[in-house]
């Protein structure tokens, strides 16, 4: 059975994480994800998008019922 345990930490010099419970188990290897806000590096979803691999297909709404119509249209053929 996995279990998960989640803390808050605070960074400590030298970027050192403590991280201290009694129910982890001694000698038992376990998986640390650690995650952090970091101001100024937020992205907006459309910076998010278009960073991807495919980009957007459409730039605008007139694109993409244009799309969605000729779609339709194709499905009466």
């Amino acid at each position: 059975m996995v279990r998960e345990l989640r803390r808050q930490a605070t960074v400590l010099p030298g970027g050192k994480i403590e991280v201290s419970d009694p129910a982890l188990p001694v000698g038992r290897t376990v998986e640390v994800v650690v995650r952090h806000d970091s101001p100024g590096e937020s992205r907006s979803i459309l910076q998010i998008i278009n960073g991807g691999p495919n980009k957007r297909l459409f730039n605008t709404a007139e694109e993409v019922k244009a799309y969605l119509d000729e779609e339709k249209a194709s499905w009466d053929r």
